[in-house]
């Protein structure tokens, strides 16, 4: 909540240092947005290993005091996934729930937002997000096209849906122990050994294109370092996985491409472009 507030602040102030005090309970418009997209993700997995009677815990919220405010939420399941098919059902019953939530987010978050001029002169940093498509798409039919010298001042529950579009996609990458892992080892068995560490090379390319990415390029050398990069095999190894399962496998590539942006989040200095 301290977190969205400080985002309500910075928007109430609208590209400008006029920055009015900040107020705990505004900080509910990105506190509950948030904790909805995170939350409803999770519930994905939990509601998922418990409909095949897994031992798993109930949620566990991370907070953050930087940034975002949280770094996510955790299950954890304490017994094997014993098949591809269970695995599967539970890899993508998170990024497709939460994906249910963040997209009406963010249409009503960008609806809140304002198209404001930006500063011409100064000692402004503004942070740039990087827009993934569904934003693109989500502004364009709301805000038409913005005129040169302007730019969306995002309300904090954009913002939110926004991030909650970033966690997808970062979840959604077909390495390890993430969702696209599980997903990816499901439905190609251990072919997904190959495309874990060719697509820890894309990360770490996105590093040199984004500085925005090395944190997540350094998590992944680490997880595949620690874990290894063969995901953990299940009972039915050798089983293909059905027809159906793996149209739904598209499914998820498609939302990737829809919640994915190669440079997250960039500085801005006006201070010279006027």
């Amino acid at each position: 909540m301290y977190t969205g507030s400080v985002y309500y602040a910075g928007f109430q102030a609208n590209f400008t240092t006029d920055i009015p005090s900040v107020s705990l309970l505004t900080g509910t418009w990105y506190s509950l947005s948030i904790l909805a997209i995170l939350g409803t993700h999770e519930f994905g997995h939990y509601f998922a290993c418990r409909y095949y009677n897994l031992n798993t815990s109930l949620p566990y919220f991370l907070p953050a005091p930087f940034m975002t405010g949280t770094i996510g939420a955790v299950i954890r399941i304490r017994e094997q996934i014993p098949t591809k098919r269970m695995l599967f059902d539970i890899g993508i019953a998170g990024p497709i729930a939460g994906f249910i939530i963040a997209v009406p987010t963010l249409f009503i978050g960008i609806w809140l937002s304002q198209v404001s001029p930006l500063p011409n002169s100064g000692d402004t940093l503004i942070i740039s997000l990087g827009e993934p498509l569904l934003f693109q798409i989500a502004a364009s039919m709301i805000w038409g096209s913005i005129p040169e010298g302007y730019a969306i001042n995002l309300h904090p529950m954009g913002f939110a849906a926004w991030v909650g579009l970033l966690v997808t996609s970062l979840n959604l990458f077909p390495i390890g122990q993430l969702d696209g892992g599980h997903i990816s080892y499901a439905t190609l068995g251990s072919r997904s050994t190959m495309v874990t560490l060719a697509s820890a090379l894309i990360v770490i390319g996105l590093a040199f294109f984004s500085a925005s990415w090395i944190i997540w390029a350094i998590l992944i050398i680490l997880m595949i370092v620690i874990a290894g990069p063969r995901h953990p095999p299940t009972l039915d190894n050798e089983v293909p996985l059905d027809a159906t399962r793996n149209l739904i496998a598209v499914s998820a590539i498609i939302i990737f491409i829809l919640c994915f942006t190669p440079t997250p989040i960039e500085l801005t200095d006006f201070l010279n472009k006027h």
